[in-house]
């Protein structure tokens, strides 16, 4: 923090005018007053001291005044990304929510989209022991692409030359698993925990904010909460619906 941002208090406990604003730096350097004709008044070697002294110390923290304007520039800035292949195997334990094989299919596949995953996505279920019913551990095979940052290697010796997927431009879009309108219910709070644990970190993430207070056998509104900056391409087309299927079930033979 830059000493001029509080408020300055003078010895007699009166506010004091602040001595980085430029009227009272002028004013200290000519005098609180002029003689007729503009010749100054004298002034004291304290009082030109003390405005060199508050000069220096705008003009350090000059920087620290555009800093925000550049953070906020950042954020919105394109970003090249690569897509890049990823796989997983889910198996959900919770007791809450129950799933069947193919409605836990069906829900991972809803997440992987909403977080950025390239709509050719296979996700399988796992074998289960009740078809068409809830299992007691239903799970998944993912074999995903996602989009990762562009990020340059290089060595003492120079930039490495190694050939690169093709980048694709790309945003940071920001997303909130719990919310209503992305379809995951309050008692889906366990599913919710193990999305942040076993699935995000296979995503390129950043400002994640995730809460839970999730009790087993009961639904609370609100006591699980992820949110996130994922990155997303900024042609939804290169999101490469390559698949011959629907998104969430593997293409056939």
């Amino acid at each position: 923090m830059c000493p001029f941002d509080r408020e300055l208090v003078s010895r007699d406990g009166g506010a004091q005018a602040d001595p980085n604003d430029p009227a009272v730096v002028r004013s200290q350097l000519v005098g609180l007053s002029e003689w007729p004709g503009g010749m100054p008044m004298h002034i004291t070697r304290s009082e030109v001291g003390l405005a060199i002294a508050a000069t220096a110390v705008a003009l350090v923290c000059m920087p620290a005044w555009g800093a925000g304007d550049e953070k906020e520039a950042a954020e919105t800035r394109g970003q090249s990304a690569v897509w890049t292949a990823r796989e997983l195997s889910f198996v959900y334990v919770g007791f809450t929510a129950q799933y069947s094989c193919e409605g836990l299919r069906d829900r991972v596949t809803d997440v992987l989209l909403q977080l950025g995953a390239r709509r050719d996505l296979e996700v399988r279920e796992s074998p289960c022991m009740s078809l068409g019913r809830p299992d007691a551990f239903p799970g998944v095979r993912i074999r995903m692409n996602v989009l990762q940052p562009v990020t340059g290697q290089s060595t003492a010796a120079g930039p490495i030359a190694t050939p690169t997927p093709a980048a694709v431009p790309a945003h940071w879009k920001r997303i909130d698993l719990a919310s209503a309108r992305n379809g995951v219910t309050a008692a889906e709070c366990e599913l919710l925990e193990q999305v942040k644990t076993d699935i995000l970190p296979l995503f390129a993430t950043r400002n994640v904010e995730y809460g839970s207070h999730c009790q087993p056998h009961q639904v609370q509104r609100g006591a699980t909460w992820l949110r996130a900056e994922v990155l997303v391409p900024d042609d939804q087309k290169a999101a490469g619906d390559l698949s011959t299927g629907s998104p969430g079930r593997a293409p056939g033979p």
